[in-house]
């Protein structure tokens, strides 16, 4: 963990409901800037991206699409929150109560579910909290779209739709989470973006479940990088043109798929770890949420900005009122 970089959430600058039950756009929320070679932090509006941007810029993008991911369990006052498929068929859960993880499962166990479906525990995965499990269903996703609904957690008091938990960029269901970074962005901006000079490149990384309770490493995640995708982002770096990931997920998979210093296809799990000692070697910047005090993003965040620039930005924001959560509002670091 980045140890230097500590703080505490007031509850009060919890995100409760999305921007737009406060009155404003998708792309309304506030954004900070915060910038590694002069140290400078300045506040804005989402909408002001595109002028904060430079020509030739390169957005890494991801396009999952946010499941349905939590069910609850019949018979019992338990939530299924189903994440990650692995690579044998089987996927990764969290049974949770109204409190949050529920710690008494055990191997073996069958949970009745909605619509005549089952889930088996088979061993545990990570901390109790997690395990892997195999449905009676034919398509888990197929399932969760019939019968789930979106993934939320206490501090977001009442159940909004799956359309609030997508992006502008989803296109390929996947994640259990929204990949939230890149919720502001509306087709405005996007335009508005690409008539600046800036470019976008996708990537797809279907997102796990990261429980408030448990900030665990990042397990591996399922990502694709294209052919294209590595051509734009190695043309635009051999022309000097940043890098920017629009969220921890796009930098996870974009880094997995660099062989030397260059992008190159790649798909599958990947199980990379974004550290201050790893580094990065292709993304210059970031735009992201604000993260939880402890939460292991900070490590990836820290390798992207370095830990001054992080601490120095998460003591303003908080000093400033800015939101945290997926409903919240966001941070760009760049170098």
């Amino acid at each position: 963990m980045t140890a230097t970089v500590e703080f505490t959430l007031p509850t009060e600058l919890e995100a409760h409901e999305p921007p737009e039950a406060r009155g404003l756009a998708r792309d309304g929320v506030r954004l900070m800037v915060g910038r590694r070679a002069s140290g400078e932090i300045s506040h804005h509006r989402f909408d002001e991206l595109p002028t904060l941007l430079t020509p030739g810029d390169v957005l890494v993008v991801n396009t999952s699409a946010t499941l349905p991911a939590a069910v609850p369990v019949v018979n019992a006052d338990l939530r299924l929150h189903v994440s990650t498929q692995q690579p044998d068929g089987s996927w990764l859960v969290e049974l949770r109560t109204a409190d949050g993880p529920y710690g008494n499962a055990v191997a073996g166990q069958r949970y009745e579910l909605p619509g005549d479906a089952s889930v088996t525990l088979l061993e545990p995965y990570s901390r109790g909290r997690l395990w892997t499990a195999l449905f009676d269903v034919a398509s888990v996703p197929q399932y969760l779209l019939n019968h789930g609904v979106p993934i939320r957690y206490g501090y977001v008091p009442r159940a909004w739709s799956l359309p609030y938990y997508q992006t502008v960029f989803a296109t390929h269901p996947g994640s259990a989470e929204m990949p939230s970074a890149g919720r502001p962005f509306t087709d405005r901006i996007v335009t508005r973006l690409v008539s600046a000079g800036i470019q976008f490149a996708p990537i797809l990384l279907h997102t796990g479940v990261a429980s408030p309770e448990a900030h665990e490493r990042p397990y591996p995640e399922r990502f694709s990088v294209s052919a294209t995708t590595a051509r734009v982002v190695n043309q635009a770096r051999a022309a000097g043109n940043r890098i920017i990931g629009i969220g921890t997920t796009a930098v996870r998979a974009l880094e997995s798929a660099v062989e030397g210093d260059r992008v190159v296809p790649a798909k599958g799990w990947t199980e990379l770890v974004i550290t201050p000692e790893r580094g990065v070697r292709v993304i210059d910047g970031l735009l992201t949420g604000f993260h939880e005090p402890m939460a292991s993003h900070l490590d990836m965040l820290a390798a992207i900005a370095d830990e001054p620039l992080l601490l120095a930005c998460y003591t303003e924001a908080v000093r400033a009122g800015y939101l945290w959560h997926e409903f919240g509002d966001v941070n760009l670091l760049l170098p």
